[in-house]
């Protein structure tokens, strides 16, 4: 199982990681707090303070096309907010 499926670049994540050091990915969903921290500490090689999770709900989406009115979900997913001991960062650009 791969636990670590990709970081979250957003403007919120990127204040996070910048004023109190955290770090944020989507993770599988099966996946529990202490196989997410063993995870990201094997791969980023950083010492794990905390780890927060959250379920993320999926959003309404829908578009007017030639066939007619098409509603649909975009998928939820699992989002694991990293904190890491002070002084120690993780370069996403070398190491994904």
């Amino acid at each position: 199982m791969e636990i670590i499926k990709k970081p979250i670049l957003t403007e919120k994540a990127s204040l996070l990681t910048e004023k109190l050091n955290r770090y944020s990915f989507k993770v599988d969903h099966r996946a529990n707090k202490i196989q997410i921290k063993q995870a990201v500490e094997e791969m980023f090689g950083v010492t794990v303070l905390a780890v927060n999770t959250s379920v993320v709900a999926g959003k309404a989406k829908s578009r007017y096309t030639k066939a007619g009115f098409v509603s649909g979900r975009s998928p939820k997913y699992k989002k694991a907010i990293i904190t890491v001991k002070d002084g120690e960062t993780i370069d996403f650009y070398s190491t994904l």
